[in-house]
């Protein structure tokens, strides 16, 4: 084959294959530590494999999640704080899974960028790593995709793929929800990653940049706040799950907050209802509402409010139910209890949000 003169190359066309493949070879390390049971965790064939059998399943029901960061990777951009927003995109899919009951088995990620820089892209995925290690999971593949034209030098985009497994017969949310039973809060820490549209129009509105000292945490900057990744609640949910067996629904506090969420895992004809008193509303969500000047139905359907994730237990069972969350690292609080609504409001509110400074 003969050099054509002046030909063009696909690095011409802003692509460098080189800059790909010395990302793999950085990153082989942080997704090795990620192995696990039915997973070797290698990347680098065209696609992952995992062994059920080997991972102790019998009769599993496999379940299947995905989800990105929304606009929280703006800020990470903008300020160069890259290493958290990998574990934002592990736990939105994994956090959907275990809500099911089922235990994250293996995570997949797609990265997307106008122009690669494999270190500050190793940074990325060391937290997607990370994520994968603090849940159970293999990161067992992914995909980087350099788009230039599409995306601007600097700017980048992620998603994320999970697939878990439960035995048979052991999903949730039960059938068996019934009004009485306990409504218990798991703390948040901090926005996680929904609502970051508004935050960051508050932001603006603020006049604070990035690099100003967070008015609600003083010992960080604003950004580095506002990018505290997202709370894992896999082993912790899972320990209560297997260890009481009287979880009997767990809801995601994601956007839609408690209003839109909760529902989600109820039977038609109940609801609940939360005494507002109890939610330990993180300083974050205090400032935002101030800043912002945000009504409290408004704050309760966009942010979590300093709740992470909701779990529907037996009444009988509500303190041993929290004892074992707290053993697993939760901070947890009783908020209410499951109601008959008929066809009325799905989730009621007792109280205010304490929003003092």
């Amino acid at each position: 084959m003969t050099d054509k003169k002046d030909g063009l190359t696909y690095a011409d066309a802003g692509v460098d294959i080189d800059a790909g493949n010395r990302l793999v070879d950085l990153i082989k390390p942080m997704v090795r530590a990620t192995a696990r049971a039915g997973a070797e965790a290698e990347i680098g064939g065209f696609g992952g494999l995992f062994d059920l059998k080997a991972a102790g399943f019998k009769d599993p029901i496999l379940v299947a999640a995905t989800d990105g960061v929304g606009t929280k990777v703006k800020i990470a951009i903008e300020t160069g704080i890259h290493g958290g927003i990998g574990i934002d995109l592990v736990a939105m899919s994994v956090n959907d899974l275990v809500v099911q009951g089922a235990e994250p088995l293996f995570f997949l990620d797609y990265f997307a960028c106008g122009k690669l820089e494999p270190e500050a892209t190793a940074a990325i995925v060391a937290g997607i790593a990370e994520g994968c290690r603090e849940s159970g999971c293999a990161l067992i593949g992914g995909e980087t995709a350099e788009m230039p034209g599409l995306y601007k030098d600097g700017d980048y985009d992620l998603a994320g793929f999970a697939v878990g497994a439960a035995e048979r017969g052991t999903l949730l949310p039960g059938r068996d929800i019934a009004a009485g039973d306990a409504v218990i809060g798991l703390a948040s820490s901090g926005v996680h990653s929904n609502g970051f549209s508004l935050v960051r129009k508050i932001v603006e509105r603020s006049s604070l940049g990035f690099d100003a000292q967070a008015p609600f945490a003083p010992v960080m900057t604003l950004g580095a706040a506002l990018l505290t990744p997202t709370r894992l609640y896999v082993k912790s949910c899972l320990r209560a799950i297997r260890e009481t067996g009287a979880v009997k629904g767990l809801a995601h506090i994601t956007g839609g907050g408690f209003t839109d969420n909760i529902p989600r895992v109820l039977p038609q004809g109940l609801g609940v209802r939360i005494d507002l008193a109890r939610v330990q509303v993180l300083p974050v969500f205090k400032w935002l509402a101030q800043e912002g000047n945000i009504a409290e139905p408004e704050l309760l359907r966009t942010f979590n409010c300093g709740v992470g994730m909701i779990a529907i237990v037996r009444a009988d069972a509500a303190e041993q139910v929290m004892g074992v969350l707290r053993d697993g690292g939760e901070t947890v609080a009783l908020l209410g209890e499951v109601t008959s609504t008929g066809d009325g409001e799905r989730v009621a509110y007792d109280g205010h949000l304490d929003l003092s400074w």
